[in-house]
Protein backbone atom coordinates (compact mmCIF):
# COMPACT_ATOMS: atom_id res chain seq x y z
CA UNK A 1 0.00 0.00 0.00
CA UNK A 2 1.49 3.53 -0.79
CA UNK A 3 2.24 5.86 1.96
CA UNK A 4 -1.20 7.75 0.99
CA UNK A 5 -3.56 5.24 0.05
CA UNK A 6 -6.52 6.00 -2.05
CA UNK A 7 -9.54 4.34 -0.44
CA UNK A 8 -11.26 4.64 2.59
CA UNK A 9 -13.86 1.32 3.03
CA UNK A 10 -16.39 1.07 5.68
CA UNK A 11 -18.06 -2.62 6.71
CA UNK A 12 -20.82 -3.71 8.59
CA UNK A 13 -20.69 -6.66 10.15
CA UNK A 14 -22.34 -9.18 12.14
CA UNK A 15 -20.73 -12.08 14.26
CA UNK A 16 -21.35 -14.40 17.24
CA UNK A 17 -18.82 -13.51 19.73
CA UNK A 18 -18.70 -16.72 21.04
CA UNK A 19 -15.44 -18.28 20.13
CA UNK A 20 -13.44 -14.90 20.17
CA UNK A 21 -11.94 -13.13 22.87
CA UNK A 22 -13.59 -10.03 21.85
CA UNK A 23 -13.04 -7.41 19.14
CA UNK A 24 -10.22 -6.43 19.43
CA UNK A 25 -6.29 -7.58 17.80
CA UNK A 26 -4.40 -9.70 20.28
CA UNK A 27 -1.56 -11.62 19.96
CA UNK A 28 -2.20 -15.44 20.33
CA UNK A 29 -6.11 -15.55 20.87
CA UNK A 30 -8.62 -15.26 17.93
CA UNK A 31 -10.55 -11.85 17.89
CA UNK A 32 -13.16 -10.64 15.38
CA UNK A 33 -11.27 -8.19 14.06
CA UNK A 34 -7.59 -10.32 13.50
CA UNK A 35 -10.14 -12.79 11.36
CA UNK A 36 -11.15 -10.33 8.92
CA UNK A 37 -7.69 -8.43 9.04
CA UNK A 38 -5.98 -11.78 7.99
CA UNK A 39 -9.52 -11.91 4.82
CA UNK A 40 -8.30 -8.44 4.08
CA UNK A 41 -4.52 -9.35 3.96
CA UNK A 42 -5.17 -12.14 1.52
CA UNK A 43 -7.68 -10.28 -0.41
CA UNK A 44 -4.99 -7.13 -1.45
CA UNK A 45 -1.83 -8.47 -0.39
CA UNK A 46 -1.28 -5.88 2.27
CA UNK A 47 -1.90 -5.27 5.62
CA UNK A 48 -5.52 -3.69 6.11
CA UNK A 49 -5.98 -2.21 10.11
CA UNK A 50 -9.32 -1.91 11.17
CA UNK A 51 -10.58 0.97 13.01
CA UNK A 52 -13.69 -0.40 15.03
CA UNK A 53 -16.49 1.56 16.21
CA UNK A 54 -16.60 -0.46 19.66
CA UNK A 55 -14.79 -2.89 21.22
CA UNK A 56 -17.03 -5.42 22.42
CA UNK A 57 -15.52 -8.08 25.10
CA UNK A 58 -15.12 -11.62 25.02
CA UNK A 59 -18.44 -13.51 24.02
CA UNK A 60 -20.50 -10.41 22.91
CA UNK A 61 -22.32 -10.43 19.90
CA UNK A 62 -23.03 -7.46 17.05
CA UNK A 63 -25.43 -7.04 14.34
CA UNK A 64 -24.09 -3.48 13.12
CA UNK A 65 -20.06 -3.45 14.75
CA UNK A 66 -18.93 -0.98 11.92
CA UNK A 67 -15.23 -0.36 10.85
CA UNK A 68 -13.19 1.30 8.19
CA UNK A 69 -9.93 0.20 6.91
CA UNK A 70 -7.78 2.48 4.02
CA UNK A 71 -6.49 0.73 1.02
CA UNK A 72 -5.20 1.27 -2.22
CA UNK A 73 -7.34 -1.71 -3.63
CA UNK A 74 -9.66 -1.51 -6.81
CA UNK A 75 -11.45 -4.35 -5.82
CA UNK A 76 -15.45 -2.96 -6.33
CA UNK A 77 -17.44 -3.35 -2.43
CA UNK A 78 -18.96 -6.31 -3.68
CA UNK A 79 -16.35 -8.16 -4.49
CA UNK A 80 -14.88 -6.97 -1.16
CA UNK A 81 -17.89 -8.35 0.61
CA UNK A 82 -17.91 -11.63 -1.22
CA UNK A 83 -14.59 -11.98 -0.88
CA UNK A 84 -14.15 -11.37 3.00
CA UNK A 85 -17.48 -13.26 3.83
CA UNK A 86 -15.57 -16.17 1.93
CA UNK A 87 -12.57 -15.63 4.02
CA UNK A 88 -14.15 -15.98 7.37
CA UNK A 89 -15.45 -18.10 9.52
CA UNK A 90 -19.40 -18.37 9.09
CA UNK A 91 -19.88 -16.81 12.26
CA UNK A 92 -18.66 -13.48 10.45
CA UNK A 93 -20.84 -12.28 8.41
CA UNK A 94 -19.46 -8.67 6.24
CA UNK A 95 -23.67 -7.34 5.69
CA UNK A 96 -22.31 -4.36 3.83
CA UNK A 97 -19.50 -2.34 2.19
CA UNK A 98 -18.64 1.36 0.90
CA UNK A 99 -16.45 3.47 0.26
CA UNK A 100 -16.66 6.76 2.88
CA UNK A 101 -14.69 9.97 3.04
CA UNK A 102 -10.47 9.40 3.67
CA UNK A 103 -11.29 11.97 7.19
CA UNK A 104 -13.78 9.28 7.74
CA UNK A 105 -13.56 7.31 10.96
CA UNK A 106 -15.80 5.10 12.72
CA UNK A 107 -13.98 4.99 15.98
CA UNK A 108 -14.21 9.09 16.13
CA UNK A 109 -17.36 9.59 14.05
CA UNK A 110 -19.74 7.30 15.86
CA UNK A 111 -22.25 9.48 18.08
CA UNK A 112 -23.44 6.58 20.39
CA UNK A 113 -24.44 2.95 20.12
CA UNK A 114 -27.56 0.72 20.56
CA UNK A 115 -26.59 -2.09 22.67
CA UNK A 116 -29.53 -5.00 23.17
CA UNK A 117 -29.84 -7.25 26.37
CA UNK A 118 -31.68 -10.68 25.74
CA UNK A 119 -32.54 -13.00 28.55
CA UNK A 120 -34.49 -16.31 28.61
CA UNK A 121 -37.06 -16.44 30.74
CA UNK A 122 -38.45 -20.34 31.68
CA UNK A 123 -37.17 -23.52 32.90
CA UNK A 124 -36.02 -25.18 30.00
CA UNK A 125 -34.63 -23.45 27.54
CA UNK A 126 -34.25 -24.84 23.58
CA UNK A 127 -30.50 -24.72 22.62
CA UNK A 128 -31.00 -22.58 19.67
CA UNK A 129 -31.08 -19.83 21.96
CA UNK A 130 -28.67 -21.09 23.84
CA UNK A 131 -25.62 -18.86 22.59
CA UNK A 132 -27.69 -15.53 22.64
CA UNK A 133 -29.14 -15.95 25.57
CA UNK A 134 -29.23 -15.27 29.32
CA UNK A 135 -30.77 -18.13 30.66
CA UNK A 136 -32.91 -17.03 33.77
CA UNK A 137 -35.61 -19.04 35.46
CA UNK A 138 -37.75 -17.64 38.14
CA UNK A 139 -40.38 -14.85 37.59
CA UNK A 140 -39.33 -11.57 36.76
CA UNK A 141 -42.07 -8.47 37.12
CA UNK A 142 -41.33 -6.32 33.70
CA UNK A 143 -43.35 -3.54 35.65
CA UNK A 144 -41.26 -3.05 37.98
CA UNK A 145 -37.66 -3.79 35.30
CA UNK A 146 -39.56 -1.02 33.02
CA UNK A 147 -40.22 1.44 35.77
CA UNK A 148 -36.62 0.80 37.31
CA UNK A 149 -35.06 1.23 33.59
CA UNK A 150 -36.54 4.82 33.30
CA UNK A 151 -33.84 6.12 36.11
CA UNK A 152 -31.51 5.28 33.93
CA UNK A 153 -32.08 7.68 31.16
CA UNK A 154 -30.40 10.69 30.96
CA UNK A 155 -26.80 11.95 32.11
CA UNK A 156 -25.56 10.29 35.52
CA UNK A 157 -22.64 9.09 37.20
CA UNK A 158 -22.58 5.43 36.06
CA UNK A 159 -19.90 4.28 38.29
CA UNK A 160 -21.97 1.71 40.24
CA UNK A 161 -22.20 0.08 37.01
CA UNK A 162 -18.62 -0.45 35.56
CA UNK A 163 -16.25 -2.99 35.70
CA UNK A 164 -14.05 -3.08 38.66
CA UNK A 165 -10.75 -3.52 36.24
CA UNK A 166 -12.76 -0.73 33.98
CA UNK A 167 -9.76 2.46 33.36
CA UNK A 168 -11.81 5.15 32.52
CA UNK A 169 -11.51 8.17 35.18
CA UNK A 170 -14.92 10.05 34.05
CA UNK A 171 -17.54 7.81 34.48
CA UNK A 172 -20.88 10.42 33.86
CA UNK A 173 -21.86 9.16 30.64
CA UNK A 174 -25.74 9.57 28.28
CA UNK A 175 -28.34 7.35 28.10
CA UNK A 176 -31.40 8.22 25.56
CA UNK A 177 -32.99 5.14 25.96
CA UNK A 178 -33.64 2.22 27.99
CA UNK A 179 -36.63 -0.01 27.45
CA UNK A 180 -37.79 -3.33 28.59
CA UNK A 181 -40.04 -5.58 26.28
CA UNK A 182 -40.68 -9.08 25.65
CA UNK A 183 -42.11 -11.90 23.49
CA UNK A 184 -43.09 -14.84 25.46
CA UNK A 185 -39.82 -16.19 27.41
CA UNK A 186 -37.69 -13.29 25.29
CA UNK A 187 -37.17 -10.65 27.21
CA UNK A 188 -35.22 -7.65 25.73
CA UNK A 189 -33.63 -4.84 27.35
CA UNK A 190 -32.62 -1.93 25.10
CA UNK A 191 -29.98 0.54 25.73
CA UNK A 192 -28.68 3.55 23.61
CA UNK A 193 -26.22 6.17 24.24
CA UNK A 194 -23.49 8.30 23.92
CA UNK A 195 -20.94 6.16 25.52
CA UNK A 196 -20.62 2.93 27.95
CA UNK A 197 -18.01 2.33 30.35
CA UNK A 198 -16.83 -1.68 30.75
CA UNK A 199 -19.30 -4.31 31.25
CA UNK A 200 -21.83 -1.34 31.71
CA UNK A 201 -25.07 -2.82 29.87
CA UNK A 202 -24.15 -6.04 31.68
CA UNK A 203 -24.24 -4.80 34.64
CA UNK A 204 -27.50 -2.71 33.98
CA UNK A 205 -28.82 -5.98 33.06
CA UNK A 206 -28.54 -7.87 35.92
CA UNK A 207 -29.31 -5.21 38.00
CA UNK A 208 -32.46 -4.83 36.48
CA UNK A 209 -33.65 -8.69 36.27
CA UNK A 210 -32.25 -8.61 40.22
CA UNK A 211 -35.34 -5.59 40.86
CA UNK A 212 -37.34 -7.83 38.79
CA UNK A 213 -36.85 -10.91 40.48
CA UNK A 214 -37.18 -8.63 43.81
CA UNK A 215 -34.19 -9.19 45.09
CA UNK A 216 -33.10 -5.64 45.10
CA UNK A 217 -35.94 -2.73 45.97
CA UNK A 218 -37.61 -0.90 43.23
CA UNK A 219 -35.37 2.30 44.12
CA UNK A 220 -32.05 0.72 43.38
CA UNK A 221 -31.49 2.15 40.69
CA UNK A 222 -31.90 5.75 42.02
CA UNK A 223 -29.80 5.02 45.01
CA UNK A 224 -26.83 3.35 43.02
CA UNK A 225 -26.79 6.84 40.68
CA UNK A 226 -26.41 8.22 44.01
CA UNK A 227 -24.07 6.04 45.77
CA UNK A 228 -21.74 5.03 43.48
CA UNK A 229 -21.12 1.46 44.84
CA UNK A 230 -20.54 -1.33 42.25
CA UNK A 231 -21.03 -3.69 45.42
CA UNK A 232 -24.90 -2.82 45.45
CA UNK A 233 -25.77 -3.08 42.09
CA UNK A 234 -26.62 -6.57 40.77
CA UNK A 235 -24.65 -9.36 38.93
CA UNK A 236 -22.63 -8.44 35.93
CA UNK A 237 -25.01 -10.79 33.32
CA UNK A 238 -22.88 -13.15 31.36
CA UNK A 239 -21.14 -11.84 27.80
CA UNK A 240 -23.40 -14.13 25.66
CA UNK A 241 -26.54 -12.61 26.49
CA UNK A 242 -25.14 -9.07 25.01
CA UNK A 243 -25.33 -7.95 21.08
CA UNK A 244 -24.30 -4.30 19.55
CA UNK A 245 -27.46 -3.61 17.32
CA UNK A 246 -26.49 -0.40 15.50
CA UNK A 247 -23.66 2.30 15.95
CA UNK A 248 -25.15 5.87 15.25
CA UNK A 249 -22.73 8.04 13.09
CA UNK A 250 -22.48 11.66 13.09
Amino acid sequence: MSESPQRNICLKIAYLGGDYSGWQLQASDPTVQGEIEKALQQITGTLCRLRGAGRTDAGVHAQGQLANFKTDSKLTTERFRKGINALTPDDITIVEVRDVGMDFDSRRDNRGKHYRYTIFNERIMPPQFFPTCWHRFGELDLQLMAKAAQSLVGNHDFAAFQAADCERENTQRLLYRVSISNEGPLITIDVEGTAFLKNMVRIIAGTLADIGARKLGNNAIEELLQNGDRREAGITAPAKGLCMMRVFLK
